[in-house]
């Protein structure tokens, strides 16, 4: 099991702020096809979340992101992208390792969602042309109503109206409206809710180190005030330096707890700013 009592006690274990106790693996016999066949997933059997906020690090192909999509589709994640979980067909790899882990709650909730910085602008359009269409309704009743009563034309109107007034209440003027940067900001305000389990793959993509920080307050308050846990896949130093998280690294083919200060995204980040000419010359 991936835990152990130094990492209860360095990660401000408080089992009421965590929803997701554990997943166990039960692979099937023959492991050579993707994704069981990636080393770090290819030894793993199960793993205990200690923490509100679980950090997935590792090297690209680690298998960090993979676990994470596996995660989303047992949990019955509500995906934020262009297409939903259940139709997503770039989670098709995935779903049978899905379907062999098994999950621990200690307080199974429906609410948060599953986000990869990837699909952040398919939604972004899925909403604007949500907003086209409403704007069309509306004009096509228009035409249509011209010659009957201005109560039975309001009537018509009123489903349109709301579908919009409900986008301008949870986005504004819309997520298309503003930088990448600003518009993850307003998604995520306008979807975090009390209760909620998030998983996210590399959300610091769109942002920048000032954002990255602001995230992080974010996630505070919605762990300390709103019992929220976090799952997340990440390259950033900043991310991984949320206090009390359980980092868990996928490098060297296995899935273990790790310690923020011998990262190598952190030792290598601090070695660059520290002296960027030594690492640029070599270049």
């Amino acid at each position: 099991m991936i835990a152990n009592d130094a990492a209860l006690s360095q990660s401000g274990y408080n089992p009421a702020m965590i929803h997701l106790r554990s997943a166990r693996l039960n692979p099937p016999d023959s492991i050579d096809a993707f994704p069981f066949n990636v080393p770090a997933l290819r030894e793993f059997r199960d793993i205990e979340f200690v923490s509100s906020v679980v950090l997935f690090v590792g090297e690209n192909g680690s298998g960090k992101s993979t676990l994470l999509e596996a995660l989303a589709i047992a949990i019955g994640s509500i995906t934020v992208g262009s297409a939903d979980a259940a139709q997503d067909e770039s989670l098709n790899p995935v779903r049978e390792f899905a379907s062999a882990l098994r999950l621990t709650w200690s307080k199974r909730t429906h609410r948060g969602f599953f986000l990869r910085s990837e699909d952040f602008f398919g939604y972004a359009q899925r909403m604007a042309q949500m907003r086209q269409e409403a704007e069309r309704d509306l004009k096509d009743v228009d035409e249509e109503y011209t010659d009957r009563s201005e109560y039975a034309r309001s009537l018509a109107r009123l489903p349109h109206q709301n579908q919009m007034a409900a986008m301008d209440r949870r986005y504004g003027d819309g997520l298309d409206s503003v930088s990448h940067g600003e518009s993850y900001f307003t998604l995520f305000q306008s979807r975090f809710v009390a209760d909620g389990l998030y998983l996210l793959d590399e959300p610091e993509a769109p942002l920048s180190p000032m954002r990255q920080l602001t995230l992080l307050s974010m996630m505070r308050v919605m762990v300390e005030e709103q019992n929220a846990q976090f799952l997340i896949a990440t390259h950033s130093p900043i991310l991984m330096a949320y206090p009390g998280a359980s980092i868990l690294s996928f490098d060297g083919g296995v899935i273990q707890p790790a310690d923020y200060e011998t990262l190598e995204h952190v030792t290598i980040t601090r070695a660059f700013l520290n002296d960027p000419a030594q690492f640029l010359r070599h270049l």
